[in-house]
């Protein structure tokens, strides 16, 4: 995918419209096609029937983004091995041009939760997301980029985000998903510039 490559979220009732904006160009990008799509795992991880059969089709025509909003790659108990086979299947199955995660911690004690909670930057944190990213990445086969959080709260943070973001891209060799939303929120909940 091209360095200046814009993309767009893959909603439900957009696939048809894609699928035929793709076959109307013959593949030949315009000003009106997307360079690739971004799709969430989760929303697609059991998807079959004609929404498989447009999501492949769509996958024939735009390079996909697989982004993850559930693994929960902060969690101190580890990723729940079935969503990581999940998500597995469904990146071997459309062999996506990216895949990537949120920075985030979404499980305890077994259940899953629907909030992405940032982790604390701490030695520690860094510790578990590098054997949660470790994992992951040896389960797909490939680099996992991990998007910056959105950070609520000033928590006794041993790291700065930016120093903390390269120790892990350093120690882990994942890449980086800059998410420019999370940071204008991080930047206003923690009264920093942007």
């Amino acid at each position: 995918m091209a360095a200046n490559a814009v993309g767009i979220g893959l909603k439900f009732q957009h696939m048809q419209a894609l699928v035929h904006l793709a076959h109307s160009v013959h593949s030949a990008k315009s000003a009106q096609a997307p360079d690739f799509l971004e799709l969430h795992a989760e929303n697609y991880m059991n998807a079959g029937g004609p929404l498989q059969d447009r999501l492949d089709e769509l996958a024939r025509c735009y390079p996909l983004s697989v982004h993850g909003v559930g693994l929960s790659l902060g969690s101190a108990e580890g990723i729940d091995p079935a969503h990581l086979e999940r998500l597995a299947r469904l990146v071997d199955h459309l062999n996506p041009a990216l895949v990537s995660e949120h920075l985030a911690w979404s499980r305890l004690d077994g259940h899953s939760y629907n909030d992405l909670l940032p982790v604390p930057l701490t030695e520690e944190s860094l510790r578990v997301l590098g054997d949660n990213i470790a994992r992951t990445q040896d389960r797909l086969g490939r680099r996992l980029l991990v998007e910056n959080p959105s950070l609520y709260v000033s928590l006794d943070n041993r790291f700065s985000e930016t120093e903390f973001l390269q120790r892990l891209v350093d120690t882990t060799g994942c890449g980086l998903l800059f998410d420019v939303n999370n940071a204008y929120i991080s930047a206003a909940n923690l009264g920093r510039d942007l």
